[in-house]
């Protein structure tokens, strides 16, 4: 998962040429963000194959942090660095909405659950983001609308296995949770006083999001009994693989996306992601394929591809 998501269509990058046509450029950032945001539920299901999940988040976003401020103080100067006191505050909130609470249970849950359920649950996000909304007066138009409830119905297909005991329930309804605060902290960024250079913002997500992930960690006992020599060499890895391509390469071509492309464009990575996530978790980690995944995934791909088209529209 990203660390920042169109939430409503109001962010909007410029137009592409004056023709229309799509930049080389824009298109290999866009498969950048496919392939290694889709692949991110691969890395985290082997990263929590022999590492904590909560202490190993922790110390990917805290890296990741570090990294990224480097990186925009080599870039725009230390001065891009600096943020007010509310700016901090409002970045600290995102990022446990963000990182703690969507990302975080998301690590926990795919210590019993397949990486590609989880990517499909989580492709649910654009529905509720609908759904916040709603609730604040926005008044969605009707083919919204509709791709909401026909996206619940994926949904209640895709916890179907954690009803009928071939997955842990509890691990599924962590995911959907996930997915709402996700949503939530997705939903409030625009309405906060965050950095004005974005990267800075997320820097801070990062280290706020990261810092307490370590804390509910020690606070789970995941440190009691923890021997680092046990960690495989695939976790080692894994962990790597997210924290530089993960975090930092997938969200600044993210970022840059928002820039040089249209939304409608940038957004279609919604319901590409989880496509990928169920095919890289059954080449690589030969993870199942049930009629319930297949038919729920589809539904819920299928609604978000509706709610987002529906929404570049306005």
């Amino acid at each position: 998962m990203s660390t920042s998501t169109p939430v409503d269509g109001r962010a909007a990058g410029p137009a592409t040429t004056p023709r229309g046509r799509i930049p080389g450029t824009v298109w290999a950032a866009l498969a950048v963000v496919y392939v290694v945001w889709g692949s991110t539920y691969l890395g985290i299901r082997i990263v929590v194959e022999t590492m904590p999940p909560f202490l190993s988040a922790g110390a990917r976003f805290i890296t990741a942090g570090l990294l990224l401020s480097a990186v925009v103080a080599w870039r725009y100067g230390p001065a891009a660095l600096r943020a007010t006191r509310a700016q901090l505050g409002s970045a600290a909130l995102v990022g446990l909405l963000l990182i703690l609470g969507g990302n975080g249970l998301v690590v926990l849950a795919e210590t019993s659950v397949p990486s590609g359920l989880a990517a499909l649950l989580v492709a649910a996000v654009p529905m509720w983001v609908v759904v916040l909304r709603a609730s604040t007066g926005d008044r969605p138009p009707p083919r919204t609308l509709a791709g909401v409830l026909v996206g619940l119905a994926g949904l209640a297909v895709l916890t179907s296995p954690g009803l009928s005991g071939s997955v842990r329930l509890s691990g599924v309804l962590m995911v959907v949770a996930a997915s709402v605060l996700w949503s939530l902290g997705s939903f409030s960024a625009p309405r906060l006083k965050l950095p004005d250079n974005p990267f800075t913002g997320s820097a801070y997500q990062m280290f706020a999001g990261g810092a307490a992930a370590v804390v509910v960690g020690l606070l789970r006992g995941e440190h009691h009994g923890l021997d680092p020599a046990a960690f495989s060499t695939a976790s080692w890895l894994a962990l790597g693989y997210l924290t530089v391509v993960g975090s930092l390469v997938g969200f600044t071509a993210y970022v840059w996306l928002l820039q040089a492309a249209p939304l409608s464009l940038v957004s279609t990575y919604a319901y590409v992601n989880p496509v990928v996530a169920v095919a890289l978790g059954t080449l690589i980690l030969d993870e199942a394929l049930s009629w319930q995944i297949l038919v729920g995934g589809a539904i819920v791909v299928a609604a978000v591809g509706v709610i987002v088209g529906t929404e570049r529209k306005k």
